[in-house]
């Protein structure tokens, strides 16, 4: 998670396959729900965090950007703690269930704290971990080019005072509602710098387990990526947030409120972790619908121009996925449906609008299936 240019990883992407992946940028000035929320600062000592990271007290979220920071960079950090030059904090959130704290903001410098410690300077590449000495500082410093087991072994007091050293955290732990949804609206702010993360990037970061896993796997499905359009996954994860957006209306629909980004983080949170038996049950009504949108419609549909309409895909797959098999002259409904002057209007304005919502849903459902 980045909050300024120094965390920042490339983030490009071809946009050219959307036309209204868009419900983020719909909800950006809806006002989120009052919460009450307690923050308080802790200084942890550099010993302490590292130890926090090993044994998962401290957790680095699964699909968070991974270390992007050069060497240098790394170095230039591990110099300010050895020179006692103050550092930005780092944000952690401690969870409701286990109070565990899950890294908000800093994954760089701590994940080179960690790696200082172990002796490492990044993650293996071609299975070798490349060592971490400072470089990159002044050279007129007792610490220039050594290692962690190097200041060690020949500066004690040089290592007790890095061990020592405190990184003031900002722990925040929501207290109301009881649904941890303000860590999006956290993640959401205080990424600031360089390419901002997506509304799905925040998710995989903060609703990691099975059912974040059973996205990414729907994710690679060769007939997915044929209804979507496009063989590599998208680097913003746009793709699995459609997949997310057809499972939330599918199962809640009814329950759908305004806006959108809090009705998706809102299911990934209550079905992060899911049994088995339900995830298959997920997988294989996803699998079939997939089938026999492929089989009616062929390759790349939901498209009112170029790119994929989301509206229109909430409303079509879904309508596929209740009525639970194709049916005889869908095509052609489908086609008729999409020049259909009402329908175009509740899939082209203010798709996130509740009632417009449930308008298109029930419209797709009667439309192609004949079923309200």
């Amino acid at each position: 998670m980045n909050t300024s240019s120094q965390e920042d990883g490339d983030n490009s992407v071809d946009d050219g396959v959307f036309e209204r992946i868009d419900s983020e940028e719909q909800d950006k000035d809806s006002s989120p729900f009052r919460y009450e929320i307690n923050v308080y600062p802790a200084d942890f000592t550099l010993e302490i965090l590292n130890n926090k990271l090993k044994t998962k007290e401290l957790k680095i979220p699964e699909f968070q950007r991974s270390f992007v920071w050069k060497q240098r960079q790394a170095s230039k950090l591990v110099e300010s703690f050895l020179l006692g030059l103050p550092v930005p904090p780092v944000f952690l959130y401690e969870d409701r269930k286990d109070a565990n704290l899950l890294v908000v903001d800093g994954q760089q410098r701590l994940r080179t704290i960690q790696y200082f410690f172990e002796g490492f300077s990044g993650e293996a590449v071609g299975g070798k971990r490349p060592i971490f000495n400072l470089i990159g500082i002044n050279e007129k410093i007792p610490f220039y080019n050594l290692t962690y087991k190097e200041i060690s072994e020949n500066n004690e007091s040089a290592e007790r005072k890095l061990k020592n050293t405190v990184l003031r955290s900002v722990i925040i732990k929501q207290l109301d509602p009881d649904d941890d949804t303000s860590i999006y609206h956290i993640f959401e702010r205080l990424n600031t710098g360089g390419t901002p993360l997506t509304g799905q990037e925040i998710r995989n970061c903060i609703y990691h387990g099975t059912f974040n896993g059973l996205l990414h796997e729907l994710n690679k499905t060769s007939a997915w990526r044929n209804i979507f359009g496009k063989e590599a996954e998208d680097a913003r994860q746009r793709d699995i947030e459609l997949i997310l957006r057809f499972f939330a209306l599918y199962h809640d629909a009814n329950n759908y409120e305004r806006p959108m980004k809090d009705f998706l983080s809102k299911f990934m949170s209550r079905h992060k972790n899911e049994k088995a038996s339900v995830l298959a049950v997920y997988r294989d009504v996803f699998t079939r619908t997939v089938e026999s949108v492929s089989a009616s419609l062929g390759p790349k549909p939901f498209r009112l121009g170029a790119g994929i309409n989301a509206a229109l895909f909430d409303a079509v797959f879904t309508a596929f996925a209740l009525h639970g098999r194709s049916a005889p002259g869908v095509k052609a409904k489908y086609e008729k449906i999409v020049k259909n002057d009402e329908f175009r209007s509740l899939v082209t304005a203010t798709t996130t609008n509740p009632e417009f919502v449930r308008q298109r849903l029930k419209m797709a459902r009667q439309t192609l299936f004949g079923k309200y």
